[in-house]
């Protein structure tokens, strides 16, 4: 063991970042309003001054149909940002679409946190060889194979990582929210999908949002992907070309573009009649030296949304795929409703969440929760039927579906849209990015779905007489009670009740 220990430090030690040194510098394309994209919202805007169009992308399919149109749309820039980019269908498609925009002359800019990338460097290489791409990896690892190794000797760095996603293009309209890039967050795929929420806006909140990229891009943590990379890994741009046609042409990959294709979304997109809901924008996101741990907490995610969100006064309804409230959230919860307010929480039920681990973080503040007025629903995996597929802000599709979208309404008035879990990661460890909508009719749908949708598609946990938590299921119009954890094993719930005890909490 001690030489495993010193024989990995000796590697670590070895491998360092290169210097930032006459990095190439650039910033936001602002001359754009004569784009094809520019000129298309034009009109739009121009007819809703001060504030910015909203269209909430609920449809898995639709999301990805937005993407790869911004992108076979864009005729100056695309600046895109993300947490994790999947070497899948979905994932092969939007790269190609950047590649195809390149090819236009189109400057991308293309931004990944390197905690998921292993296996795509050859792949990043390939991009970052066109001249009109430059490829960056923010925080990244120094040894490109063998990474545990480098949480060995530097783990407090690495431990923190870039969850922001954002996809902007002309400086005209961008995509945020909650998905990654992959078939799991596209409805591409018939294994456990994610029910998430993305937007896409137009007007003064797109120049908003490529301005904070231009503070990743320029960051500290953000490195040059060739100066991470021996020359060696460059792949070709022909055997690039050749696996995007391969993926492109697939019986699959061709019956979903055919799907996409035949969704009224992408016309209206196309044509400007898509029913944006006009509303005063706010970006809400944490400064890029939090990666780096430099970002003072009043400059941090929870500070910046309190300050942005205001003090609700009647009414939350808050959804957040990780919960984790800790011991200082269950009092500010438990403070909110001994005021009067009503708090409905949506979370992932055990048998849907994709990281036991941060159910156990959650599971161990339930009673407290409960105690103090706030109503608990845990989502269940989702069956095929159409109605459970569609929970008003955020929907599924699949045998396996799993929450994945963040988002909460305030007095019917102001709804979150953004990345940020409510959890430690997210509020002390990872970068985050958001929106404040001023929007009564989006934070109606949200409000409506936890009366009218969410207690079918999710079990609501409640305290029984003595203390003890019990969930109804709500099914076929029948009232089921669960005296267990609904759809887990016993061996299941053992695991999260040890997990729960363990000192951890900051770390989810």
């Amino acid at each position: 063991m001690i030489v495993a220990v010193l024989c990995a430090g000796i590697l670590t030690g070895c491998a360092s970042l290169p210097s930032l040194e006459g990095r190439s510098v650039s910033t936001v394309i602002t001359d754009t309003a004569h784009t094809r994209i520019g000129r298309t919202m034009a009109p739009l805007v121009a007819a809703h001054p001060g504030t910015s169009g909203i269209y909430p992308l609920r449809n898995a399919r639709d999301a990805f149909a937005a993407r790869s149109l911004l992108a076979q749309s864009a005729e100056r820039t695309l600046d895109v940002q993300y947490y994790i980019w999947r070497k899948d269908m979905t994932g092969s498609l939007l790269l190609d679409a950047l590649h195809d925009a390149a090819d236009r002359g189109v400057r991308v800019r293309f931004l990944l946190d390197d905690n998921n990338t292993a296996g795509l460097d050859p792949v990043l290489a390939a991009l970052d060889a066109h001249p009109n791409i430059e490829v960056r990896l923010f925080n990244p690892f120094a040894l490109r194979s063998m990474r545990w190794l480098g949480y060995l000797t530097d783990f407090s760095r690495l431990n923190r990582r870039m969850h922001n996603k954002s996809f902007t293009a002309d400086n005209q309209a961008t995509i945020i929210g909650g998905r990654n890039i992959g078939d799991a967050y596209f409805g591409a795929t018939n294994d456990v999908l994610f029910a998430d929420l993305d937007v896409l806006a137009i007007g003064p909140i797109v120049d908003a949002v490529s301005r904070d990229f231009d503070r990743y891009w320029a960051s500290g943590a953000s490195y040059p992907l060739r100066r991470l990379l021996p020359p060696a890994a460059d792949a070709p741009a022909p055997s690039w070309q050749a696996g995007a046609s391969y993926t492109r042409n697939t019986p699959h990959a061709l019956a979903y573009i055919r799907t996409v294709h035949e969704s009224p979304f992408e016309r209206e997109l196309g044509n400007g009649t898509l029913p944006f809901e006009w509303a005063r924008t706010q970006i809400v996101s944490d400064s890029p030296d939090k990666a780096l741990g430099k970002a003072p907490r009043a400059d941090q995610f929870p500070d910046k949304l309190k300050q942005a969100i205001g003090e609700p006064k009647s009414e939350v309804e808050l959804v957040s795929p990780y919960f984790v409230p800790t011991s200082s959230g269950v009092a500010t919860f438990a403070a909110m409703a001994q005021r009067g307010m009503r708090i409905s929480v949506l979370t992932n039920a055990l048998e849907a969440t994709d990281v036991r681990v941060v159910h156990a973080g959650y599971a161990k503040r339930r009673k407290e929760l409960l105690a103090a007025g706030v109503r608990l629903f845990e989502m269940k995996r989702l069956g095929p039927e159409p109605e459970e597929r569609r929970l008003g802000g955020f929907s599924g599709g699949s045998s396996g579906s799993s929450l994945h979208a963040k988002t909460f309404a305030v007095d019917r008035s102001r709804v979150f849209i953004g990345s940020f879990n409510f959890d430690p990661r997210s509020a002390r460890l990872n970068t985050e990015l958001g929106f404040i909508i001023e929007s009564p009719a989006l934070a109606n749908q949200i409000a409506d779905a936890f009366a009218r949708r969410v207690p079918f598609a999710a079990y609501e946990a409640l305290l029984d007489q003595d203390g003890s938590i019990y969930w109804i299921e709500r099914r076929d119009g029948e009232i089921l009670r669960h005296d267990t954890e609904p759809g887990a094993g016993f061996w299941q719930r053992a695991g999260i009740f040890l997990l729960s005890l363990l000192p951890f909490d900051w770390l989810l």
